[in-house]
C-alpha cells in the first residue's frame, strides 16, 4: 500500500476480516494485521448467525453456501425439571430463526475477499494510523499494553466442545438442555448447559456440541475415549438423535463474562491516532444463549455507521466521534450479558424451590405471546422497531 493507512486493524479473524471490507467500502485505506498461529488445532466450532449478521456477510457476498450454513427452523430448550421452551418459525411468520454456519468456511470466504480488495493491505506486524480497531480476542496482547482493565467474572464452567454424527436427522431443530451432572470427587451435582447445533445442512446428520460443565467434568470428559465419551453425551441427552459418533476433536476453554472499562482512546504519545475495541476484545459472555459472534459483527456495523455518518470535517481519530460508538455498543452488549449472566445463574441455583421457580417462569414465558414473539425477534437480529412492527 503506496500510502499511509486510514485505519489499522489488529486481528485477522472473522470480526476483523468483516470490519476491514466494510471500511475498504466507504473509500477508508485499511493495514489488516494477521498473525499466523503456529500448530493451532482445527476449529470445531460452528457459529449461531443471526439475520443482522446474515445481512451484513451476504452484502460483501461472503455468506456461506449449503451445507457449510444450516437454517434452524426451531429451537427446543428443556429445564431440570419438566420446563420446555420451543420457538419456532410458523408461529413468529419469519424465514428462520438463526442459521449454524461452519467456522473455517466462512473464514476462508473472508479471507478471498479480502485478497481481492485493493483497499486492504495484508501486513503482519501493527503500522500507524489515524485509527486502530483492536480486533485481538478476549486475551488481546495490544489491549493490555495500553492498559485498559478487562473485568472479568469467571464461571465455574468450561466448555467442551466437539462434533458428532447422529443417528437421525437433527431436522433443522436446536437443543438444549439445562441439567445436572456429577464432578468426579464431589458429591453434589453441579449445573451442566447442554447444547446440539445442527449442522449439514437440510437433512444433516451432524450436529456441533457445546456443553458446559464444571472444570472437573470437563477434563474427566476430555479424558474419555471416543465411545465413552459419546455414550456419556447419549446419556445426558436421552437419546436425541439416537446413537452419536465422534466426526471431530474434543477441545475446551473456560467460560466467563467480561467488559472492558473503556472501549476507546488515544494511543500514547499522539494527539492525532486513537484506538477503539471491538469484538471479544472488548466484551465476552456465555455461549448458552449463541450470540458472540452477533454481537462481536454489530460492534462492526456500528463503528462503520458511525464513521460514515461522520461530519465531513470531523477526523476518523476524534474522540467525539469515537464516543458515540462507545455509548452505542456498550448499553447493547451490557444487555446482552445480563440477560447470559442472569440465566446462568439462575440454573445454577440448587434446590426444590428454585426448580420449580424457573420451570414455572419457562412455562408461562412459552405462553406469554406477545412477550415471547418480541423477545425472539430481538434475538434474531431484528431492531425494537422492526421486532414491533412484525407483531
Amino acid at each position: 500500500m503506496a500510502n499511509p493507512s486510514d485505519i489499522c486493524i489488529r486481528g485477522a479473524g472473522i470480526v476483523g476480516r468483516t470490519l476491514a471490507l466494510l471500511l475498504a467500502r466507504e473509500r477508508l485505506r485499511v493495514a489488516l494485521v494477521d498473525v499466523p498461529v503456529k500448530g493451532a488445532s482445527p476449529d470445531v466450532r460452528a457459529y449461531s448467525l443471526n439475520g443482522a449478521s446474515q445481512r451484513i456477510l451476504q452484502d460483501l457476498r461472503c455468506w456461506p453456501d449449503s451445507p457449510a450454513v444450516t437454517p434452524v427452523h426451531q429451537m427446543q430448550v428443556f429445564g431440570d425439571h419438566g420446563g420446555e421452551l420451543t420457538f419456532d418459525t410458523p408461529n413468529l411468520g419469519t424465514g428462520e430463526l438463526n442459521w449454524m454456519v461452519d467456522v473455517p468456511v466462512l473464514e476462508e470466504r473472508l479471507t478471498a475477499a479480502v485478497q481481492f480488495q485493493p483497499l486492504i493491505e495484508v501486513v503482519q506486524a501493527p503500522v500507524a494510523a489515524s485509527l486502530t480497531v483492536i480486533c485481538e480476542g478476549r486475551d488481546s496482547l495490544t489491549r493490555a499494553q495500553l492498559g485498559v482493565a478487562f473485568d472479568i467474572k469467571a464461571y465455574e464452567q468450561h466448555a467442551v466442545a466437539t462434533r458428532l454424527l447422529c443417528e437421525r436427522p437433527h431436522g433443522g431443530v436446536a437443543r438444549q438442555w439445562f441439567t445436572w451432572g456429577q464432578v468426579p470427587g464431589r458429591t453434589e451435582a453441579q449445573a451442566e448447559i447442554l447444547a446440539l447445533l445442527p449442522l449439514g445442512g437440510e437433512g444433516g446428520r451432524e450436529v456441533a456440541l457445546v456443553w458446559s460443565v464444571h472444570p472437573l467434568r470437563a477434563a474427566d470428559l476430555m479424558g474419555l475415549t471416543a465411545e465413552a465419551f459419546a455414550a456419556e453425551l447419549a446419556q445426558a441427552c436421552g437419546l436425541a438423535l439416537g446413537h452419536m459418533t465422534l466426526s471431530a476433536e474434543r477441545a475446551v476453554w473456560p467460560l466467563q463474562l467480561a467488559r472492558a472499562s473503556r472501549w476507546m482512546g488515544v494511543m500514547p504519545g499522539t494527539t492525532k491516532q486513537a484506538f477503539v475495541l471491538a469484538g471479544d476484545a472488548a466484551h465476552a459472555m456465555h455461549p448458552l444463549a449463541g450470540q458472540g459472534l452477533n454481537v462481536g459483527l454489530a460492534d462492526v456495523a456500528e463503528l462503520v455507521q458511525v464513521i460514515r455518518a461522520k461530519e465531513f470535517w470531523r477526523p476518523v481519530y476524534d474522540p467525539k466521534l469515537l464516543r458515540r460508538y462507545e455509548r452505542a455498543r456498550q448499553a447493547d452488549v451490557q444487555a446482552m450479558g445480563l440477560v447470559t449472566d442472569g440465566l446462568q445463574r439462575l440454573f445454577a441455583q440448587p434446590g426444590p424451590v428454585w426448580q420449580n421457580l424457573r420451570n414455572w417462569g419457562m412455562r408461562g414465558f412459552d405462553r406469554s405471546g406477545p412477550l415471547k414473539h418480541w423477545m425472539t425477534q430481538r434475538a434474531m437480529g431484528q431492531s425494537a422497531h422492526e421486532a414491533s412492527a412484525s407483531r
